[in-house]
């Protein structure tokens, strides 16, 4: 599980940074971006509103933005060129497959007759014509470390962890429910000041009033507002925000509650695999927020006047829900990646994780599935600001039993960067890690579907692992005679090179640290110099 990250805890916490440099002129020829740190001139002006829905599509030299250049490479590298169909599985909490910007890129399963309640195609899993539901009509569920103390003590250092670990985070929550009632209140009192639910900075500056709570909630509410940016709706975020942090008591946390049961299976046997149903967007299609966004940055319909831009063209849907809103099971997990596998996914995205990953031996085998198919795993790198090259810090799924040698050349770690280029360009939520995160991508304020026909600007590396898997699927789409682990290695090393010194981890009065901290490349994907890179290793 990773909980989107909602905009005002950082707005709340963070005060803005910027940087400034000296201008650069883009290349008129195909040839790479630099990979050396470019000098740029920072974007100083805010940035229009078109801009900002597909910033993570722009250039760093020509707009000042440090975007993947996919617009570049489809109008300079593309433009003459044909792409295959690529298969990407989603592995995530459900797609809305009925999403105006995503039903034509839908993967269906030919093999399957609809709804006639037999398994055509023999692979174990009735009417999948669209994917898989491993879940069935679950929905919430308790974290891993929850899972674990709630079997008791069985004298382990798993469960002297996990009990640690439940401890600190059930504290933390409490505070944090302390933090959004406090907000809550705060809002409510702008909105009763001014008689309205949503409100700008411009408002804010129109009240005045001889009562202490009003000018107090003024100021706090003021600087919200000028660090969230201008996509920040007061009423949506701090509902949002209302809603995970009681989730996590509710459920998450709640030793009494039991979000299983109603899928049926025992989760503790990987070879009960007759479980779920086939509606991949799960019994509540809003539910399905997180996969639906996931897709749409891989997959919404490019230049059609509706939301955003999905990095890839050539590319069909496969969904596979099987992340609650809690910790996934490594069952469904494994099950899940070896499903889309097996039904021809040449890319997976992975937008979840967690600090504990008591059967972590089946993930690792379906990994190594996936390798021998030739099919590579994109993967968020976990929105806690920690170092997860730490044994304390470990973000599973991962591709390394000791967290230092990977055992397969097929996954890709992603860590997530901001709009601004500079110290600050690591979004601070992001975790880093010289061996276990591989390159970043745009992961801040990102703009893309959401079920029942409408848009959203989301934030976490969940969001930064679907914008390089759409970079690899476009690799996979115009050179498929690439391997997974060619490709993996492609967007490593021809990304560009992220600043000398940065700011990693949430506090932000901690000094910037050498970039050498932050990944194995120390890169941010670039589209451009990626299909470059491609081009050549596909000659050779």
């Amino acid at each position: 599980m990773y909980t989107i990250k909602p905009i005002v805890v950082s707005a709340f916490a963070m005060l803005v940074l910027a940087g400034c440099g000296a201008g650069k002129q883009a290349s008129k020829t195909n040839t790479p971006i630099a990979e050396t740190a470019p000098v740029v001139l920072v974007k100083k002006a805010p940035i229009a509103d078109n801009d900002l829905k597909r910033w993570s599509h722009l250039d760093l030299i020509k707009d000042t933005i440090p975007g993947m250049s996919v617009d570049k490479a489809y109008a300079e590298l593309l433009k003459d060129k044909k792409g295959v169909k690529v298969i990407v599985g989603i592995v995530d909490s459900g797609v809305d497959i009925e999403h105006e910007d995503l039903k034509d890129m839908i993967w269906i399963n030919v093999n399957e007759i609809p709804n006639n309640g037999i398994d055509d195609d023999n692979n174990g899993y009735i009417d999948d014509m669209y994917g898989w539901n491993f879940l069935g009509d679950a929905v919430d569920e308790n974290l891993e470390m929850t899972r674990i103390v709630k079997k008791g003590d069985d004298g382990s250092q798993q469960y002297k962890d996990a009990l640690a670990a439940y401890n600190a985070k059930y504290e933390k929550t409490l505070e944090d429910k302390q933090q959004v009632d406090f907000l809550l209140e705060v809002h409510k009192t702008i909105k009763d000041a001014l008689k309205k639910k949503v409100y700008t900075l411009e408002d804010l500056n129109t009240i005045t009033s001889a009562d202490p709570k009003v000018m107090q909630s003024k100021a706090i509410m003021t600087q919200i507002l000028t660090n969230s940016g201008p996509t920040f709706n007061p009423e949506s975020e701090l509902e949002d925000y209302r809603e995970s942090v009681y989730n996590q008591l509710n459920f998450n946390l709640n030793k009494n509650f039991d979000g299983r049961k109603i899928v049926g299976d025992n989760p503790e046997d990987i070879t009960d695999t007759k479980y779920g149903n086939n509606i991949v967007f799960g019994p509540d299609k809003e539910k399905a927020l997180h996969g639906t966004h996931v897709a749409g940055i891989i997959a919404q319909v490019r230049n059609n006047n509706l939301g955003g831009d999905g990095v890839a063209n050539h590319v069909e849907i496969l969904t596979v829900r099987a992340v609650p809103d809690g910790d996934e099971y490594d069952k469904d997990i494994a099950l899940a990646i070896r499903y889309a596998v097996d039904n021809g996914a040449k890319v997976i995205n992975g937008s979840f994780g967690k600090g504990f990953s008591p059967h972590k031996q089946w993930v690792y085998d379906a990994i190594q599935y996936a390798a021998k198919k030739d099919v590579l795993i994109v993967h968020a790198a976990g929105n806690d600001g920690n170092n997860i090259d730490l044994t304390e810090n470990i973000n599973y799924p991962n591709d390394a039993e000791d967290n230092i040698r990977e055992f397969s050349d097929n996954v890709l770690t992603i860590g997530a960067i901001n709009k601004v280029y500079g110290e600050s360009v690591i979004a601070p939520f992001s975790n880093y890690g010289t061996l276990n995160v591989d390159v970043y991508a745009p992961g801040q304020e990102i703009y893309a579907t959401v079920p029942n026909n409408k848009y959203k600007y989301l934030q976490g590396t969940s969001m930064a692992s679907p914008n390089a898997a759409g970079v690899a699927t476009l690799i996979r789409s115009y050179y498929p005679s690439l391997t997974a682990s060619q490709v993996k290695h492609i967007l490593m090393d021809s990304g560009i090179l992220l600043p000398a010194m940065v700011k990693i981890g949430e506090d932000s009065n901690t000094e910037a640290q050498s970039v050498n901290m932050t990944s194995k490349s120390r890169k941010m994907v670039n589209a451009y110099n990626a299909l470059i890179m491609a081009e050549k290793m596909s000659k050779n």
